[in-house]
């Protein structure tokens, strides 16, 4: 798993690439943590664009990102979010506590 990010008018975008699975969810979360940390982003955004699958680890990644962005009294959303993981997300109800675009 691959990702990148990039600061904006203090808008954190994280663009995720590859697999979300249990192997790679653990080193997500820390580099999400890391950035949002570095960064102290008023809006964290979760790109899905490039991401070919993921599992219910996924969950606890957005989940964590948006828990952690809450802390610093920012928000979190989700966006290009590709039908796989959308449904994975949506079976878990993530709309319901974070933006899906």
């Amino acid at each position: 798993m691959n990702l990148t990010s990039f600061l904006q008018d203090r808008r954190l975008t994280i663009a995720l690439k590859g697999e979300i699975d249990h192997h790679s969810a653990k080193c997500i979360m820390e580099e999400i943590g890391k950035r949002i940390d570095q960064y102290l982003p008023l809006t964290c955004v979760l790109d899905f664009k490039e991401v070919s699958f993921m599992d219910s680890s996924g969950i606890a990644v957005v989940i964590f990102a948006l828990r952690r962005e809450r802390e610093f009294g920012g928000v979190t959303y989700l966006q290009n979010v590709p039908a796989q993981p959308l449904k994975v997300l949506k079976t878990a109800g993530i709309e319901k506590i974070a933006e899906i675009r």
